[in-house]
């Protein structure tokens, strides 16, 4: 209702009032987000965020460290969750159909035009393991602090449609990294290395 009478419907700009919502929630979660690197997505350029994904925790940590005005990507199925979908939909999240590979390479690809012709870096965001007071079975948590780190960004200036794995590559081998070290896990853990990349600009 806020995001309605002050902005009157989906755009961007409810992100902000939709961020102070959802930090609310780790107070009545006994949630704590230590964040680190913050001021490393304080700069006056575009820049695509990617981040690990675990579970709906995500969007929490994600509300810690969400710049002005950032466009995120979600799959289409969200859009129907309930009030969720709901306050995704007014905050200008653009949803992908993944069962229509076309639409879905689409915005991808207008996403990639506009990091080559604006020289957009990836920033990487990782947060830390939820393992510890999180249950994956069940869906329930007790109480913990979640570490979010936001990495170095990665330039993709020059960059050329071959230079695609090799950047993929060095995306995730920076985050599989921190997310072991934030989450004090061995590196030779491969079950617990493996953080899903999505993107969100």
């Amino acid at each position: 209702a806020v995001c309605l009478l002050r902005h009157g419907g989906r755009t961007v700009d409810n992100m902000s009032i939709i961020s102070w919502f959802v930090r609310g929630f780790k107070y009545v979660y006994g949630l704590r987000f230590k964040v680190n690197g913050r001021q490393k997505l304080e700069v006056d350029q575009p820049c695509v965020i990617v981040s690990n994904h675990q579970s709906i925790l995500d969007m929490m940590g994600l509300m810690e460290i969400l710049p002005k005005r950032c466009v995120q990507i979600a799959k289409r199925e969200l859009l129907f969750l309930g009030p969720v979908g709901l306050i995704m939909y007014l905050g200008g999240v653009y949803f992908i159909n993944r069962q229509r590979s076309s639409t879905a390479m689409t915005v991808m690809a207008d996403l990639g035009e506009r990091m080559i012709r604006e020289n957009v870096p990836i920033v990487p965001v990782v947060y830390s393991s939820f393992s510890s007071f999180y249950d994956t079975r069940t869906k329930l948590f007790t109480s913990g602090t979640i570490t979010v780190q936001v990495l170095d960004a990665i330039p993709t200036s020059g960059l050329t449609e071959a230079d695609i794995p090799t950047l993929v590559d060095t995306c995730y081998q920076a985050m599989r990294s921190t997310f072991l070290h934030i989450s004090k896990l061995p590196q030779e853990n491969g079950a617990a290395a493996g953080p899903a990349v999505q993107p969100a600009q």
